[in-house]
């Protein structure tokens, strides 16, 4: 396989939806309250977070071959560092480069956005870095789904609204747990998928600790509570009730699941409804005035 090839199913690109939508959301609602985008802290944040997320997903693909989570006994998508296709140094160094450049970034970031930024900069790549690295790995523990709805929910809708107004009120926090809330839903897919591996490698996530009943309640409630709030605050002017039965759908194929492979197609399912909420939110808020 060409390295280029390697290096794209290493970025996992179905994933960068996650980073980018509440960049665009948050952006989304400050246009919709002030009626002025400034345009190049929005793409400068819409590319810290892609970077962020790569570099996360790079070494995420390296850390779980080195602790041995990462097997010949896979079942999800194929991981190059396991496979051979690209060494863990050459993996490391990508994520070294991914979040240099994100910093970069992040300097003309807090230049327009201040201290808040900062530790919200700071905080992010810290975060990505401590998900699988170090000796207590977020995605070995039972918190992986709260710092998905924290860093890329709440902090990236809320810090990309921030950096258009200068402020933070109730809606970008709202709205970003509208948009952490399914990207959370698309880890449980992932722990429920290898639970029983994850379990053999001493891994801690909540669909080993609580099984798989509590992963179905657990998946339901984070792809229902969007909508309550958004039924409740009136977000995106209720365009995001519009992706409802999409809801539905996927609670059924959820539960539907014989065998831990068959939760292969709802990752990127779960993922593309993420994405679609955001969008219909952004709509909303836009257009609906």
């Amino acid at each position: 396989m060409p390295q280029l090839q390697a290096w794209l199913l290493a970025v996992r690109p179905k994933t960068l939806g996650m980073a980018v939508i509440p960049v665009v959301v948050g952006s989304a609602l400050a246009f919709a309250q002030t009626h002025v985008l400034h345009v190049l802290p929005a793409l400068a944040a819409l590319l810290a977070a892609m970077l962020i997320q790569i570099g996360t997903n790079l070494h995420n693909d390296a850390a779980d071959h080195a602790n041995g989570v990462d097997t010949a006994n896979r079942l999800g998508p194929l991981r190059v560092t396991a496979a051979g296709l690209l060494t863990a140094a050459q993996v490391m160094q990508g994520v070294k480069l991914c979040f240099l450049l994100a910093f970069c970034l992040g300097v003309y970031l807090v230049a327009v956005g201040g201290w808040v930024i900062l530790v919200a900069g700071l905080l992010s790549l810290a975060a990505g870095a401590a998900y699988s690295g170090g000796k207590y790995p977020i995605s070995h523990s039972p918190f992986g789904e709260v710092f998905v709805l924290v860093f890329f929910g709440v902090v990236a809708v809320a810090g990309s609204y921030y950096l258009q107004t200068l402020r933070v009120d109730a809606s970008a926090l709202l709205a970003g747990c509208v948009m952490g809330l399914p990207a959370a839903a698309v880890l449980v897919v992932n722990n429920t998928r290898d639970r029983e591996s994850d379990r053999l490698a001493g891994r801690r996530t909540l669909a080993v600790l609580l099984g798989e009943g509590f992963s179905r309640a657990e998946y339901a409630g984070l792809l229902l509570l969007p909508f309550l709030i958004v039924a409740a605050s009136g977000l995106g002017k209720y365009l995001p009730l519009l992706a409802l039965p999409w809801v539905v759908f996927l609670l059924r194929a959820f539960c539907r699941v014989q065998q831990p492979g068959e939760f292969n197609p709802l990752l990127p399912l779960t993922a593309q409804f993420q994405l679609v909420l955001g969008l219909l939110l952004a709509i909303g808020e836009v257009c609906c005035q």
